[in-house]
């Protein structure tokens, strides 16, 4: 049932009740046919006069969030699209993995802790574990890592709580303040977060259609060779380029000449039809890649799998593990790696790469016209504006129609990045909701809205 309460910043509390159901409609808190609790509990809930609920009730009723039922009770209201109501938000601008039809993933997340729980090892993962991740766990993971780097060894692995984490982890490791890290033009912005908290310098490389350009990497390390170079190999975020194996090849024999460390991001490659040799088979030693399954499996496990160069690096990094985060969450790290073992990771990847394609080919039907580019098995497209808009404000015009988008300046390690925005896809509820954000988005791409300014 949902929980009560009063979002900040309302103009009155009244509103502030509606518009804390209509934000947790939206973000999938509460769901329709979800039951409301009744009027006095939450005037008691909330310390407020049980005018001000009827007033918000009545007012949630009149935006089609709720409708009663005698006798029943109050429950959320389906979705609807009646003339004059402001259609559903639909979220473009997060990054996440769709929930595939027929999957079950809540029910199966439930089912899969509960069973851990009650196993003889359930105490087990109440209590604190090694920064390095238990042995079980990184043996799982080397399993799954196997799979696209042969020859992994669990004695290189660490488990960490979350890419993002496992990246700061790494950089604090490996980098110094003041020190240089290369990345391609358009770069993950937890890259440019984490660089900007422990005063990296980041270093931009020209990119094309398939990445960053070896030859451009190369002529950096011949003038001043960076510490690092940062680089997403597989549907790259957020242009959505995939370096073909030529390119990794270049970029590994560059950085072993030079003494640039790499660090590889791999939150994609799970998804892929097809293996591409990655970095930290080409390079093992001079690699750390960290694969998320963030994309491939849910956020909600928040396990990421670090694989140093040798087992000395593991250990490093789980020393500043310990310092920071301490270590992954017990509970998630085992259903991951109980999900490894019984092959529910690789089918949940391999759904998630179906509907990704879906959802995709839909995209296309809608924006492939207006020059969208994107990896069929990604969850996200890169879509070049037309000359007449500027991301920020086609970006700030998304948002007002209730389908926002990520612009490109949110990536850029440019000064200049180029007019274009990321289009996500995961997070509509379904297709038909997912076709007419789109629609949304194509009809401000073809035509600006009053008081645009075109470029000249």
């Amino acid at each position: 049932m949902w929980e009560p309460r009063l979002r900040e910043g309302a103009r009155a509390k009244y509103l502030g009740l509606v518009e804390a159901l209509e934000a947790d409609i939206r973000a999938g808190v509460v769901a329709a046919g979800d039951r409301l609790p009744a009027q006095r509990a939450v005037a008691r809930a909330l310390g407020v006069d049980l005018t001000t609920v009827t007033r918000a009730f009545a007012e949630a009723r009149r935006r089609g969030l709720i409708e009663a039922s005698a006798g029943r009770g109050t429950f959320v209201a389906p979705a609807r699209g009646t003339a004059g109501q402001a259609p559903a938000r639909v979220d473009l601008g997060m990054n996440v993995p769709p929930d595939p039809p027929g999957f079950a993933l809540r029910r199966r997340i439930a089912q899969g802790v509960a069973a851990l729980l009650a196993g003889p090892a359930g105490g087990d993962l109440l209590h604190y574990q090694a920064s390095t991740g238990t042995g079980a766990d990184r043996r799982a993971a080397a399993d799954w890592l196997g799979l696209r780097i042969p020859g992994t060894d669990a004695g290189r692995i660490v488990v960490a709580s979350g890419g993002q984490s496992a990246l700061h982890a790494v950089c604090a490791t490996l980098l110094a303040p003041g020190e240089a890290v290369a990345t391609g033009a358009m770069t993950y912005p937890g890259l440019k977060a984490v660089a900007t908290g422990q005063g990296l310098r980041l270093v931009p490389l020209a990119m094309d259609a398939q990445g960053i350009l070896p030859d451009a990497f190369e002529a950096l390390c011949r003038r001043q060779p960076p510490r690092a170079l940062y680089v997403i190999p597989d549907i790259h975020n957020p242009t959505t380029a995939t370096l073909p194996e030529d390119r990794r090849r270049a970029i590994a024999d560059t950085a072993r000449r030079h003494g640039v460390t790499l660090i590889e991001a791999d939150p994609y490659s799970a998804l892929l039809p097809a293996r591409t040799a990655s970095l930290a088979e080409l390079a093992p030693d001079i690699t750390w890649h960290i694969a998320t399954l963030s994309k491939c499996a849910s956020p909600a496990l928040r396990v990421a799998h670090v694989l140093a160069p040798d087992a000395a690096g593991a250990a490093r990094l789980a020393g500043t593990l310990r310092a920071t985060v301490l270590m992954a969450p017990p509970i998630m790290s085992a259903l991951a790696s109980r999900w490894i073992a019984d092959g529910t990771l690789g089918r949940l990847a391999l759904a998630i790469a179906a509907e990704n394609a879906a959802r995709q080919q839909i995209a296309a039907g809608v924006l492939g016209g207006f020059g969208a580019v994107a990896d069929p098995h990604g969850p996200h497209l890169w879509l070049p504006l037309p000359a007449w808009w500027r991301a920020a404000e086609f970006a700030d015009h998304a948002e007002r129609a209730g389908v926002p988008v990520a612009r490109a300046s949110l990536f850029a390690a440019v000064a200049h990045p180029p007019e274009a925005v990321r289009v996500s896809l995961g997070s509509a509820p379904d297709h038909d909701r997912l076709a007419q954000a789109l629609q949304r988005i194509a009809a401000l791409v073809a035509r600006p809205a009053v008081g645009v300014r075109a470029v000249v």
